[in-house]
């Protein structure tokens, strides 16, 4: 499977509770349960209206359908070709 950003638009995301962003959760993991072993969530990092998220997924369609499914916009998705850290200047 490949690497993928998602860069999703979600006014207000940033204020939620901990209540709120546990019931998003739920409702991203109900939808990936319906699309099976092709795609997965690893993480996603919040901001004040964007979401960055990190899945592994066999194409771009498959996150594009967990997005329509779950009702969380994909607004731009670029696949990950590497990562660095500062371990890489060793």
């Amino acid at each position: 499977m490949k690497k993928y950003m998602i860069e999703r638009d979600i006014p207000g995301v940033g204020q939620m509770d901990g209540g709120q962003l546990k019931g998003a959760a739920a409702t991203s993991n109900a939808a990936l349960c319906q699309l099976g072993p092709k795609v997965q969530w690893q993480q996603s990092y919040v901001t004040g209206d964007k979401t960055f998220c990190v899945y592994l997924a066999e194409d771009e369609d498959v996150i594009r359908e967990h997005a329509r499914l779950s009702g969380f916009p994909a607004t731009k998705i670029t696949e990950i070709s590497g990562v660095i850290d500062p371990a890489t200047a060793n």
